[in-house]
C-alpha cells in the first residue's frame, strides 16, 4: 500500500487522543549541520498527531538526520535517527530494479510475455514484463480493488482496518497470492489502462526466482543490499518479524486495545511491501539508482519513461513516480510506501542522485487511518522545503 491509497480514505482524529498525557514530544540529536527549517517541518508532524517521525537529507550542504516526537507510547525517547521501519510499498523500486537489472544481462525481455517467464499460472499472452512493473497489466489486486472515494469496489485479501488485525500474523505464500488474483475478473485489458496492484510486482518476485534460480532475498542480497553495504534492508519473507535494532513503533487502535505493530507477518505484500530498511540505507540505495550505479543508463532511462497516473503530477514508470513540483523546483522521482497500519516511508531523490530526502513517520492508526488525513500537505511542505528554491509558504501545513 502507498500513499495514494491514503489519499482515498476518510480520516478521524485519534492519535491526539491517544497521546494526552505522554510526555512532551522530543527531537533527537540531529546529525551535521543544524537545519532548523527541516525541524520545523518534522515538528508540524507532530504537531498534528503523529507519533514520531525520523528524516535523513543529503544535499550540497552535507547530510543530515534527526528524528522527533516520540518513539514509543508512554516514553519521551525521541525516534532513533537512522532506526529501522517497515517501508511497504518502498520495495516496489527494488523489486523493479532486479528485473532491470535480469533486463541488462539479457535473461529478460521488458517486452516479452510475463507467461514465458512463469508458465502454469494461466498468465494473459498479452501480459509483458513491462505492464507488471508500470502497473497496466490490468490484474486484479489481490488485497481488493477501490473506487476513487477509498470504498471497495471489490474485496481481497484484507490488508487494512480491523478485519486485518486478527490476521496480522498469518503467513502466504506468493503463489497463493497471485492465484487468487488471477481467478478474479481482470481490471482491463492488458496496456489499456493504469490501475496500482500490489499483485504485478508479487508475480515479478515469483518471475525473479524462476530466472535465477535463487530466493527473492538472496538476489536482493547479491544485487543491491551487499555492492552497496546496505545492512539494515531486508525483506521480511514469510515470517513473524519484528523490528530489528532501535526502532519507533507504529500502532493500531482495535477494539479496546492500541496493539503495537513493529511485529507482524507481511507475507501478505511479498515483493510488493515487505522491506524492512532505515533512512541511511533508503538514501544510499536511491542515490546510487539516480547516479547510474545501479543500473546501464538505457534501463535507467526505460525505469523513468513514465505514463500519466490519476494523480495530478504523478507519472508512473518502472517501479518508481515521476512527480512534478512545479517552478522553482524541477522533477523529482519517488517511491513512498505504507505497510497496512502505524508507520509511511517516504523516499525521494533529484534526478542525478545528489539531493535526497527519506523518512519514516510512526502513527496510531484506525479504522479510518487515524491522523493520516494530514499526511499529504505535510509531505508536500517537507518535500518543497527541501527540493524547492523557495520552499516558505509554497504549500499548506494542513
Amino acid at each position: 500500500m502507498n500513499t495514494t491509497t491514503i489519499r482515498r480514505v476518510t480520516l478521524a482524529a485519534l492519535a491526539t487522543a491517544v497521546l494526552a498525557g505522554t510526555a512532551a514530544p522530543a527531537m533527537a540529536t540531529p546529525a551535521g549541520k543544524d537545519r532548523p527549517e527541516l525541524r520545523k517541518a518534522m515538528n508540524a508532524f507532530v504537531a498534528a498527531g503523529f507519533t514520531g517521525i525520523q528524516l535523513r537529507v543529503r544535499d550540497q550542504q552535507g547530510e543530515w538526520a534527526a528524528g522527533a516526537g516520540v518513539r514509543k507510547l508512554g516514553s519521551a525517547a525521541a525516534p532513533p535517527a537512522d532506526g529501522s521501519f517497515w517501508t511497504g510499498s518502498v520495495v516496489k523500486t527494488f523489486t523493479a530494479t532486479m528485473v532491470l537489472q535480469l533486463a541488462a544481462e539479457g535473461r529478460i525481455d521488458l517486452d516479452r510475455p510475463v507467461a514465458a517467464y512463469l508458465p502454469g499460472y494461466g498468465l494473459d499472452e498479452r501480459i509483458t514484463v513491462r505492464m507488471l512493473l508500470r502497473h497496466t497489466s490490468g490484474i486484479f489486486n489481490y488485497t481488493g480493488e477501490y473506487k476513487p472515494d477509498g470504498t471497495i469496489d471489490e474485496p481481497g485479501i484484507p490488508a487494512n482496518g480491523d478485519d486485518w488485525v486478527p490476521n496480522r500474523f498469518r503467513s502466504y505464500e506468493p503463489e497463493e497470492l497471485v492465484r487468487l488474483a488471477l481467478s478474479k475478473q481482470p481490471r482491463f485489458e492488458p496496456g489499456t489502462q493504469w490501475s496500482y496492484s500490489n499483485t504485478n510486482y508479487t508475480v515479478a518476485q515469483l518471475m525473479i526466482e524462476k530466472i535465477t534460480g535463487h530466493s527473492y532475498a538472496t538476489e536482493l542480497k547479491r544485487r543491491i543490499t551487499g555492492p552497496l553495504g546496505l545492512r539494515g534492508t531486508l525483506a521480511a519473507g514469510n515470517r513473524t518479524t519484528a523490528l530489528p535494532g532501535p526502532h519507533a513503533h507504529g500502532y493500531y487502535r482495535y477494539k479496546d486495545r492500541v496493539i503495537d505493530l513493529s511485529r507482524q507477518n507481511l507475507s501478505l505484500l511479498t515483493g510488493a511491501g515487505d522491506l524492512i530498511s532505515t533512512t541511511q540505507d533508503l538514501t544510499t540505495f536511491f542515490s546510487a539508482l539516480n547516479g547510474g550505479r545501479l543500473l546501464p543508463a538505457e534501463l535507467l532511462a526505460e525505469m523513468r519513461t513514465t505514463i500519466p497516473t490519476p494523480l495530478p503530477e504523478q507519472d508512473y514508470g518502472l517501479g518508481v513516480w515521476a512527480q512534478d513540483l512545479g517552478p522553482g523546483c524541477g522533477t523529482v522521482y519517488q517511491h513512498n510506501g505504507s505497510p497496512p497500519h502505524g508507520y509511511g516511508a517516504l523516499m525521494y531523490s533529484s534526478p542525478d542522485g545528489s539531493k535526497t530526502l527519506t523518512a519514516s513517520v510512526t502513527w496510531v492508526d484506525s479504522a479510518t487511518r487515524g491522523p493520516v488525513k494530514n499526511f499529504l500537505p505535510l509531505v508536500d511542505a517537507l518535500v518543497r522545503q527541501e527540493f524547492c528554491d523557495t520552499p516558505a509558504g509554497s504549500a499548506d501545513q494542513g
